[in-house]
This record gives C-alpha cells, structure tokens and sequence, in this order.
C-alpha cells in the first residue's frame, strides 16, 4: 500500500539516509533527543501569496518538549567538568518542561533529580515529572519562575555539596545545543531558503543558540524573538524581560528584532491549529507562530518573499488536567 503524502511523512522520507546527528547518544532513549519534523503550514497563513511557514515540532522529542536539548547538553557538559557525579542530585527551577526533562533524562543516566517550580505549574508537569521519581519543591505561585530561580538558589546554597546545579538560565551549555542542533536541523530542512526565524523567549536558549547557528550559515537570516507584551501574561514558559530576571545568556544585541504578543491572539491561534493544520501545541508556540504571522504580513506588504521558519515548543495535551481512573472499574 501506498501511503498519501503528507508533510510528516515526506520529513520520515527525506531522512531515512539522514546525516550523522549533531546530538550523538551511544544508545537507549536519549539517541531520540533531536532531528525533530520540520513541516509546512497549509492553511495557517496562505494568504500570504509569497511566503512560507514552517514550524518544528519539538513535542517529538522524547520528554515531550524542545527543552529536552538543553538539558541533555547541560547533564553531558557537567559529566565532561566532572562536576556531575553518581553521587550528586541534579536540581534546577523549571516551569515544567525542563523539569519534565531533566527528570527524563536523570532516569535514564542513573541520577536523582530536585525540581524547583512554581505552585501553580499545571498538574500534568507535576504527575510527570513524579512518574520519573523526581522530588518536587513548591515556590510562591505569585512569584513566577523567578520566584523559583530565587529559591533553587537558596536551596543549593544551603547545601551546595549535595546538588548539580546546572542554572539553565545561565549555563552556555543550553544555547549551545541549539547551535549545533536545532540551527544544523533547520539548514538540512530548508538549506539557503531560509530568510527569517522567530521563537519565544524563555531561558532564551533556544532564540539565542538557534540564532548563532543559523548565522554561521548565513549572516542575513534575521532572527526574531517573540515576546510577552506584558509582565503578567498567560504564556507559560516565556518572559517578559523587562520585568523579570534578566538570564545570562540573553543577548539581545545578538536579536535582529524583539516583536510584542499579547496572551489572547496566541492562545487563539494555538487553539486554532488542531483543526486548521492538525497539530496540537502549547501556548507559547501560538506566540511563535503570531510572531512569524507578523512577519509574513510585513513582507507582503513590501512586496517581497520570505521563507519564515518558527518553533513549536511542545504539545498541547500537558495542558490538560490528567484524569485518574479508579483500579477496580465496572467497564
């Protein structure tokens, strides 16, 4: 049988005699970390007669989400200094999907793993970060994630034998492995066509890291961070800078431009996305891809073409609240 195309089957096609991977795991789960689909919007802005979208979808990662490169990068970086060891627990502030995997990947190296998050983190990132065994320590939910980054800071500091504490906010392992992943992914998909890309701004990793790889390419490729329009915003994962803990590796004088979302035309887009291109996101990707919308319309109205490509953080099932079967049920 032959099957129809579509864009996720033509990605498993071109890469059935892929390249050697920038991320190289010896073996088990981790060898799935990376080399995410690339796919054309059909319907999500085909007005535009001259550009093209593409977005990545990182919820194929094995932990679910594009944070599972950074956190791989940074357990590997501090097994190299030696700073990470068997007997060590790793330990970080997370908004739920680095928690998500570092608890992954603790699992699967052998290593306890501490999370520090904010109280009103959704239920699904706290029943699947405890599936892996991993210890939650709650922050003031008004607080946000820097109320978590505060008390992780603490946390290690009372006790700063007994933890690795990677610092994803501050740790150049994270962009890193965006600059040799996710840019390298993103050329072998689109190659010299590429004119623009956008992506939120969480840690920043993932913009600052994909920024410089896809630089290296090519220096014209201007790279776009979507940000929250304001501090309190129903983005998860994103920050608004100049209200927030500023993290290190940020540089927005590497950005080529900062673009404004505001939290109910993004949660509208990322709801809209199930029924008009059958993929099922976050929020914080509705924000990516208004960012890329944004710059689409700009560019027709110059009259000029483009090829945007945006990043989809995760998905959108995490969002839900899990439903809890009773053992024993009458079916």
């Amino acid at each position: 049988m032959t099957l129809p195309a579509t864009p996720l089957l033509d990605f498993v096609r071109a890469r059935a005699n892929q390249a050697p991977r920038a991320i190289d795991e010896p073996a088990g789960i981790l060898r799935l970390v990376g080399n995410t689909p690339l796919v054309r919007m059909r319907n999500v802005g085909r007005e535009f007669k001259h550009v093209e979208i593409y977005a990545k979808l990182e919820s194929f990662n094995p932990g679910g989400s594009v944070k599972d490169r950074a956190a791989l990068s940074m357990i590997r970086d501090g097994e190299a200094r030696g700073a990470l060891t068997k007997d060590k627990v790793i330990i970080d502030s997370s908004s739920g999907n680095t928690g998500v995997a570092y608890s992954l990947i603790g699992a699967a190296l052998g290593y306890k793993v501490a999370l520090v998050m904010p109280e009103n983190v959704t239920q699904a990132r706290k029943d699947i970060t405890r599936a892996f065994g991993t210890e939650l320590i709650f922050s003031d939910p008004l607080e946000g994630s820097d109320g978590a980054i505060r008390l992780v800071r603490k946390v290690v500091a009372d006790e700063p034998g007994r933890f690795f504490y990677p610092d994803q906010y501050a740790n150049a392992a994270n962009p890193r492995a965006h600059e040799v992943g996710t840019a390298e992914e993103i050329i072998a998909d689109v190659g010299a066509r590429i004119t623009h890309f956008v992506a939120g701004i969480g840690t920043s990793g993932t913009i600052m890291g994909t920024g410089r790889g896809l630089k290296k390419f090519r220096r014209d490729i201007h790279v776009v961070a979507a940000e929250p329009a304001e501090p309190l915003h129903g983005l998860e994962g994103l920050k608004h800078m100049a209200s927030s803990i500023v993290p290190p590796i940020y540089n927005v004088g590497e950005l080529d431009e900062v673009l404004s979302i505001d939290t109910e035309p993004a949660w509208d887009l990322a709801e809209r996305l199930p029924h008009a291109e059958g993929i099922f996101v976050g929020h914080s990707a509705g924000a990516g891809l208004l960012g890329a919308l944004k710059i689409a319309e700009r560019l027709e109205s110059r009259g000029e073409s483009g090829v945007i490509v945006t990043l989809f953080p995760d998905g959108g099932d995490r969002y839900f609240a899990k439903l809890r079967w009773e053992r024993k049920s009458a079916w």
